[in-house]
């Protein structure tokens, strides 16, 4: 049972959404998060670039020291920090291309949790540019439900109001 709970004692999340979308030459943050039941002691994270191609990799000493970069891709920056409340280790893609859109993973290993390892996976959508969205049918079809559901609301507070007069008058009869 011991074993069951080490295994799952090392979390790694990139947020809510797994797919960012970015324009061309622009920079781009790429979330990461981890956290850890029972601390942590010179933790390794690295990021990858299609599961193959290390683009960050770094190592956080303890909770009380910012992460040391070991090695990084130039156009990489490291935007995290472990001394506040959340352990971030995320990064910024500076500069993105065409070629830069794919699958980024971010790594973690925890020595002090006997070696853990998770990871997480955010896929990067590069475009030449942003489209809006247009949301005029959805609120077309959310304003009809909602006014349907109104009168219906509507319909039954009046039954109930013609039903309690007639049943008053029935009984003053």
């Amino acid at each position: 049972m011991h074993v069951f709970a080490i295994a799952f004692a090392l979390e790694v999340s990139v947020g809510k959404t797994n797919t960012v979308t970015a324009l061309n030459n622009s920079n781009v943050l790429l979330p990461c998060i981890f956290s850890t039941c029972i601390g942590f002691q010179d933790l390794v994270f690295t990021w990858y670039f299609n599961s193959t191609e290390l683009i960050y990799h770094g190592k956080i000493k303890n909770k009380a020291t910012e992460p040391i970069r070991i090695w990084s891709n130039p156009r990489v920056e490291f935007v995290g920090s472990t001394t506040k409340k959340e352990n971030n280790i995320s990064i910024v893609l500076n500069s993105v291309e065409f070629s830069d859109a794919g699958k980024y993973t971010c790594h973690v290993k925890n020595p002090r949790e006997k070696n853990a390892q998770h990871n997480a996976t955010i896929s990067l959508t590069v475009v030449h540019k942003m489209v809006k969205t247009d949301n005029t049918v959805t609120l077309i079809i959310v304003g009809v439900v909602g006014g349907l559901i109104g009168l219906l609301i509507l319909f039954m507070l009046i039954k109930r109001v013609v039903l309690f007069i007639i049943k008053k008058t029935q009984d003053g009869k």
